[in-house]
């Protein structure tokens, strides 16, 4: 399934610019950057859960937030972008590092 991860992580502290820097990492563990604090994740539902644990580990709930939009197995229908485009197909193409 196709999960659409956002965050805010407050920076105005050193310790949220670590917390930024930690989230991102992770949300590049279970996906592909789209924007600047958009994760595109292609998991499977345990990965899901897992993803969503370790993000709320992570964040400081006072001062940052997580959005999860979960658009599921039939998201190409869901997903239209217009303008300028990196654009990807989680589920097809290959990344090899």
């Amino acid at each position: 399934m196709l999960v659409l991860v956002t965050y805010d992580v407050s920076t105005i502290e050193k310790s949220g610019r670590k917390r930024l820097r930690q989230v991102a990492k992770k949300c590049t563990d279970y996906g592909q950057r789209v924007q600047n604090s958009v994760f595109e994740c292609s998991v499977e539902p345990d990965q899901y859960v897992r993803v969503k644990a370790e993000l709320e580990k992570i964040i400081d709930n006072e001062t940052d937030s997580l959005r999860f939009y979960l658009l599921g197995k039939n998201w190409v229908r869901r997903v239209e972008n217009i303008g300028k485009s990196d654009a990807y197909n989680p589920d097809t193409d290959v990344f090899i590092l």
